[in-house]
């Protein structure tokens, strides 16, 4: 995947706890841990953003073994049950956690990490091109993973690097957790060209983020919708942070408001705002809006990346040609993913999707072929006959109500809305009957403590489920 002895001398990491390998250390690292695992074989690996754990990825993809991607706190009857379902040779985690009763003595400990063999051994079968095993939220246990060749991680890293211009130069923070798909292509990316990834555990909530993003230089940060919000409350356009070239945005629509607001900021400070489209059945990215163009086409996620291509396709599943007519987004690369897994056994599945995804997004083509998000397939509802669509409802009320932290979710007949500001919900409802001139009796209001959110900033809408009359 990667050739670290090509930039032996650049320093390939630093961390927040003040620890610094270059490419040449970081070769040596992973290759010992591919040694202590042996043969091509399962393995979790239980993510944080620090040293370990990014050995322990390297190690494996460069030494063909698979590694399954797993939050490091992932709860222990969550994690016993992945591994009932799989059955994984190993389990590399940090020397803080428990070990499971199924664990064995660690056969190799580093960098605050432990190799944990279990007792399955390799009798998991593994197809000769899978590379990972990747949650679609990046967050949750649940045992459906999606299957990421080595051809396509190294299509869509090659892309990446090419329509963002990286170079060794770049020292990228980790802003987003290792096992999100969006965080982990900063990884790859950033190794594929010599640069410096610097790594912490913070949020961007805690000032101790911002200390070692100044401190360290770094030229990069990338974002979720989530993230430009909390960044426009924290007022990150007052910060001081001179080697800061350019900021990413993918993980969903951003809102419109907040995609001109940082695209100005960047076009006047010279810097480059580069909002991105993607998911993890495509491995990383599929679109993306070339900076120059993104205060010309705000709320568009641009075009195909390189080696890519879009469509469009009706009710009919037939092309739509028109401009600006909507239809499913579908995109083909040599990045798509194979599909998915639920079990060890689908682990020797073959290529399933043939470099077809159909990405479940409703989108529009202007006539100079950019394309805009308008909604999700899935994410409509029917109010007194009338098709609604829940992220517009949810786009209205943030460009509105700009400091609001809001949802919509519901049911055919029952708009939710679901804010942390209870004494504002009835003007939420009020405005959002009148934007969209439905009665006011197809909404509800539900205060919450807070909007749930998964660990890379996506709002959990299964849980605001739970809240709809029965």
């Amino acid at each position: 995947m990667w050739d670290l002895h090509r930039f032996a001398a650049n320093v390939a990491v630093k961390d927040d706890r003040g620890q610094t390998l270059t490419y040449a250390d970081l070769a040596v690292a992973s290759e010992k841990f591919a040694e202590s695992v042996g043969d091509r074989c399962l393995i979790f690996i239980l993510c944080d953003n620090e040293l370990g754990s990014l050995i322990g990825y390297i190690g494996a993809l460069n030494g063909r073994i698979v590694p399954v991607m797993l939050r490091h706190d992932l709860p222990e009857d969550r994690l016993r049950e992945l591994i009932e379902a799989y059955h994984p040779a190993f389990l590399w985690q940090p020397l803080d956690r428990e070990r499971g009763r199924q664990c064995q003595v660690p056969v190799y400990t580093d960098y605050g990490y432990e190799l944990l063999p279990l007792p399955y051994g390799r009798e998991t079968k593994l197809h000769p091109q899978l590379a990972l095993l990747l949650t679609t939220s990046g967050s949750t246990g649940s045992p459906k993973f999606v299957r990421q060749t080595y051809e396509n991680l190294q299509a869509n890293t090659e892309s990446i690097v090419t329509y963002l211009h990286m170079d060794e130069s770049e020292r990228a923070i980790t802003s987003l957790p290792m096992q999100y798909t969006y965080g982990l292509s900063v990884i790859n990316t950033n190794l594929a060209v010599g640069a410096r990834l610097l790594l912490t555990r913070s949020s961007l909530m805690q000032k101790e983020f911002w200390q070692f993003c100044r401190e360290e230089g770094a030229t990069s940060l990338a974002g979720v919708p989530y993230t430009y919000e909390m960044l426009k409350r924290l007022r990150f356009s007052r910060m001081d942070l001179p080697a800061l070239r350019t900021l990413t945005q993918a993980g969903g629509k951003i809102l419109p408001v907040l995609h001109e607001e940082f695209a100005r900021w960047a076009k006047d400070t010279g810097r480059e705002f580069v909002v991105m489209y993607g998911a993890c059945e495509a491995t990383a990215r599929m679109g993306y809006l070339p900076p120059e163009r993104s205060l010309e086409k705000v709320g568009s996620m641009g075009i195909a990346i390189p080696g890519g291509r879009f469509e469009l396709l009706g009710a009919d599943d037939a092309p739509v040609q028109e401009t600006d007519a909507i239809g499913e987004l579908v995109y083909y690369g040599k990045n798509v993913t194979w599909g998915y897994a639920e079990c060890a056994a689908d682990l020797q599945k073959g290529d399933e999707r043939r470099g077809r995804y159909l990405t479940g997004d409703m989108a529009k083509r202007d006539a100079d072929g950019f394309y805009t998000i308008v909604g999700r397939k899935k994410r409509f509802l029917k109010v007194f006959g009338n098709r609604v669509n829940l992220d517009d409802a949810e786009r209205l009320l943030k460009a509105k109500f700009q400091t609001a932290d809001v949802a919509c979710g519901g049911v055919d007949d029952k708009l939710y809305i679901f804010g942390t500001d209870k004494v504002r919900l009835p003007e939420y409802k009020a405005y959002l009957a009148k934007e969209t001139g439905l009665h006011i009796s197809a909404f509800r209001t539900v205060a919450l403590a807070e909007i749930p959110h998964n660990d890379s900033g996506k709002t959990l809408y299964r849980q605001l489920a739970s809240h709809y009359e029965k």
